[in-house]
């Protein structure tokens, strides 16, 4: 990978952080993420711009507001550090390919959702649908570029299945899943099926484990019951990062165990972005 992606991407990540920090802080609330300009919560004081550099702004103040010295959340340089760090994970991830501009929104817009979801128990449905068609029109223009319309075909089977199979847990236990939660199973289906069906299961499944995982240990802890509430989304946007991330070798590995003919499998690298392309060979 070249030195101009990695420096690229980090840069963009960190201006993205800054901006997602923005709409956790505003959507829930339904005001608008461009205006007015970024002021202090407690005094309203504005944000000069060299308060407003990411993470070095947080550190250079001492965490605190220059003009009212109240606190910064630490969740300002948190996510803005994050999405840094997962930007150039996903450049390493794809490279410099048609599916990585897609892959990059899906995961800044589960980013916001996730941090929406654990400070106010909230997936906020104007963060959840502009990340499915931003995401949903980088993957076109990935498919007119390559040309690999069957691949955007199961994309939009994902997205589909995964909302209707949460819209029916939904209906039968409302208890257990808010629609916020069967948004974001729609979202979760059209970021992960361009990669393949498996990469969606593998991220429901790994974000049902974390959340369960979780609500135990708290539970044994004393500090949850049975009926404490969880962040779901959180947990389900952590699955669905870990498979674009370190999916590949738990679903290739799945895919050679499953194939009741002993097929072998060849991998080379493929231009669009996705793990590998399979030639298949009898033995």
């Amino acid at each position: 990978m070249s030195c101009t992606l990695v420096v690229t991407v980090g840069l963009l990540g960190l201006a993205v952080g800054s901006f997602l920090n923005v709409a956790v802080s505003r959507v829930p609330a339904g005001r608008s993420v461009v205006r007015p300009r970024s002021a202090c919560p407690r005094c309203a004081a504005p944000i000069a711009p060299r308060d407003n550099i990411p993470i070095v702004s947080w550190l250079l103040l001492g965490r605190r507001c220059r003009a009212c010295r109240v606190p910064i959340p630490a969740r300002y340089p948190l996510v803005e550090a994050l999405t840094a760090i997962l930007f150039l994970a996903e450049a390493l991830r794809f490279g410099w390919s048609e599916a990585l501009p897609a892959e990059l929104v899906f995961t800044a817009g589960l980013l916001a959702l996730a941090a929406c979801d654990a400070e106010q128990f909230l997936l906020p449905r104007r963060l959840v649908y502009p990340t499915l068609w931003l995401t949903a029109a980088c993957l076109l223009a990935a498919a007119a570029a390559t040309g690999q319309w069957h691949r955007l075909g199961v994309t939009a089977a994902c997205g589909v299945g995964a909302f209707a199979v949460f819209f029916a847990l939904h209906g039968v236990r409302p208890a257990w899943l808010g629609f916020g939660d069967v948004r974001l199973a729609g979202l979760l289906g059209t970021g992960l099926g361009w990669l393949g069906p498996w990469y969606l299961v593998f991220a429901l499944l790994a974000g049902s484990a974390a959340g369960l995982l979780v609500g135990v240990v708290l539970m044994a802890a004393g500090r949850a019951t049975r009926h404490t509430r969880l962040p779901f989304g959180v947990f389900l946007a952590a699955g669905a990062i870990a498979a674009l991330l370190v999916g590949a070798p738990v679903v290739h590995w799945y895919e050679r165990v499953s194939d009741p003919y002993g097929h072998e499998r060849v991998s080379a690298p493929h231009a669009s972005g996705a793990p590998h392309a399979t030639v298949r060979r009898r033995p």
